[in-house]
């Protein structure tokens, strides 16, 4: 279990020093001399609005050597899709080149239409010189007004312009643009005899090595974008004070009620009627049914947690600033990886504590959980995008390396928090003593069923991070920078205050009704926050984005379902931890017979 932090330690000052400037996102620091060769790699190609779907660059027939080289490349940029291999261009440090060919090429008929048809899907490339990315579009639509696709015209640039800053002898900024009059006609199907050419424009500039990648972040922290932020900030603050006073104000008093009233019960003579919730204090601490899966949901969803908690530590020590290639991926794997023994510990004391027996079955169910959805939605991904010839499609040594980290550290990690948490020998501490037999509930109104509940639980919740939402789907299924993680975790810590409160006062109202089945509803209404958003997948699919096509399709919808039911599990555990304290509170301020 202790190893768990330590290697996340370690991680983190490692990604730290790499953030922290002057080292570069593959660990090196270049420095050049007129005339040196400075590394160019192409990265990918693919429509603009479809960000998962991307293709190497070399796919399209641009001028490609001989011998295709490529770069070596660590776990996160493979995740990440990244296929970086040498470019035609030879871009020397402080070399001005004007006009100069890469290669003259005959495009056939089937080049023409590829290219034609990448043109009219507004196909961008991605390329790496020194570390910098740099993007632009390979060719451009002439509508000239008119309505009909089949009188537009497709067009091919053939000329590519870089303008690079440098520094003494380091590279500062890359730029790349186009010449608008050297253009190839691609609309008629017919052979072409294209000249593809390239020009370097080198400039001096006073930016320090250190600030060069601010370019990339400043986009998302301009004042507009960030009143926006703020104004979501200070709604979700107005959300929770209003909110946790009005519960903390009604909750009081109605206790205080309630408390009196008891105390008067007590006192008085007991041929009244019982009603309200202490009267269910022999149920209350009743263990929940399939408790075996409530400990792993419970387990897993703890391991989330903590799996989100070192993700925005190392967002906020600044690892992930723009474009360092992989690094959010590679943190995800190895993190969840050093976190599976906080899932076996919780999972099988807490099993333990409910007095299951069958603690080595809930290990292998906390094990599959999340895994297992996950393993199958990557299953038919992955299969879709080497359908597509895709760059989102893994080689088959990334995915032994993943099974490898799975079945080396996941997987005995997990047994060993397991073992301890079995050897933990930790009673369930409940302030009642449980009856031998279960008390009838009483029949409820159609708003006090679960779905319904699930439904107002997740709405408070949701409505307190919604306009964050739509900067992070626009960074991770778009091309929006985000970098603002200050914001985030805020708005994080706002989310977990106003599940724990609006779980805790479902929590009372039902055991007020004198439903003592609370363990699994405050875990889904904990959790139901988690629908909400994706609900909001459906609305920013449709209404905010310009997605289309089955492969970017089903990566969105399938890879947001996994991120949402890791939602619904960790604010699910939110929720029952902060319903079990507010129970145990109320029941040890009662005298129980």
């Amino acid at each position: 279990m202790a190893a768990s932090p330590a290697a996340a330690a370690a991680l983190l000052a490692f990604l730290a020093l790499a953030a922290a400037g002057g080292v570069a996102a593959d660990g090196s620091d270049h420095r050049y001399k007129a005339g040196e060769p400075v590394p160019l790699y192409a990265n990918k190609v693919g429509p603009f609005h479809n960000p998962s779907e991307t293709y190497r660059y070399f796919d399209l027939p641009f001028c490609s050597p001989e011998k295709v080289k490529e770069k070596s490349e660590a776990l996160g940029e493979v995740l990440n899709g990244d296929r970086l291999v040498d470019a035609p261009y030879k871009l020397d440090f402080h070399v001005d080149l004007e006009s100069k060919p890469v290669c003259s090429k005959k495009l056939t008929t089937e080049d023409v239409a590829k290219f034609r048809n990448a043109v009219a899907k507004d196909y961008y490339f991605q390329m790496y010189y020194d570390d910098l990315p740099l993007w632009g579009f390979i060719g451009k639509v002439a509508k000239g007004g008119k309505a009909d696709p089949s009188e537009w015209k497709y067009y091919l640039y053939r000329h590519i312009i870089f303008d690079i800053l440098y520094n003494n002898d380091r590279v500062i900024e890359i730029n790349v643009h186009t010449d608008q009059s050297a253009l190839v006609d691609l609309t008629e199907d017919k052979e072409t005899n294209v000249e593809f050419l390239y020009s370097v424009k080198w400039k001096e500039t006073p930016t320090p090595f250190e600030k060069r990648m601010e370019k990339y972040s400043s986009s998302s922290n301009l004042p507009h974008h960030l009143e926006v932020h703020w104004f979501s900030i200070i709604n979700s603050c107005v959300t929770v004070l209003l909110l946790t006073g009005f519960l903390a104000t009604i909750l009081m008093r109605v206790l205080k009620n309630d408390f009196v009233k008891y105390a008067h019960d007590e006192e008085a003579a007991d041929d009244q009627e019982e009603s309200g919730w202490k009267y269910i204090h022999g149920d209350v601490f009743r263990f929940p049914k399939n408790k075996s899966l409530f400990s792993a949901a419970l387990g897993t969803g703890t391991q989330l947690f903590a799996l989100t908690t070192f993700i925005f530590l190392l967002a906020l020590v600044g690892v992930f600033y723009p474009y360092n290639r992989g690094a959010l991926f590679t943190a995800l794997v190895v993190i969840y990886a050093l976190t599976s023994g906080i899932a076996g510990y919780i999972a099988t004391s807490f099993y333990c504590q409910l007095e299951g027996t069958n603690w080595v079955r809930n290990l292998l169910l906390t094990g599959c959980l999340f895994c297992g959805p996950l393993f199958l939605t990557f299953c038919f991904l992955n299969t879709v995008a080497i359908a597509y010839s895709a760059t989102a499609a893994l080689p088959f040594g990334t995915i032994c390396v993943i099974v490898l980290i799975w079945t080396l550290v996941t997987f005995p990690l997990l047994v060993l928090g397991g073992i301890a948490g079995k050897n933990s020998k930790s009673e369930f501490q409940a302030p009642c003593r449980t009856t031998k037999y279960p008390r009838e509930i009483p029949p409820l109104p159609w708003y006090r069923k679960t779905v319904p509940q699930m439904a107002m639980a997740g709405f408070l919740p949701f409505s307190a991070i919604y306009i964050e939402l739509y900067y992070i789907f626009a960074s991770v299924w778009g091309h929006r920078i985000y970098t603002i993680y200050s914001i985030l975790f805020i708005v994080f810590i706002i989310l977990l205050i106003v599940t724990a409160f609006i779980t805790v006062a479902l929590t009372y109202f039902q055991l007020a009704a004198e439903d003592h089945e609370w363990w699994w509803r405050s875990f889904l209404c904990g959790g139901s926050t988690g629908f909400f958003v994706y609900g909001y997948c459906l609305y920013y699919y449709y209404a905010r984005s310009d997605m289309s096509g089955f492969m970017q399709t089903s990566f969105f919808f399938g890879y947001m379902a996994c991120i949402c039911y890791a939602f619904f599990l960790m604010l699910g555990v939110v929720g029952f931890r902060a319903a079990l304290f507010f129970v145990r509170h109320i029941y040890k301020s009662i005298k129980c017979e």
